[in-house]
């Protein structure tokens, strides 16, 4: 999970970001626990997955 998405996000990241974010849901889906905590980490992830496809025009099916 990344530690800080502002409006001034770098689009320049956002290939390495959406990588990195979309392992950590698969790794977190594949393990979870359905514990509330994980839930909301979850939650997290996919936020900011469409936080960045949304800010850079990147399609996307989350």
């Amino acid at each position: 999970m990344l530690d800080n998405l502002e409006s001034n996000y770098d689009c320049a990241s956002a290939g390495d970001d959406l990588h990195r974010l979309l392992q950590e849901a698969e790794q977190l889906s594949s393990s979870i626990g359905g514990s509330k905590e994980d839930e909301e980490r979850m939650n997290r992830i996919e936020n900011q997955i469409r936080f960045i496809r949304n800010k850079c025009s990147i399609p996307g099916n989350s």
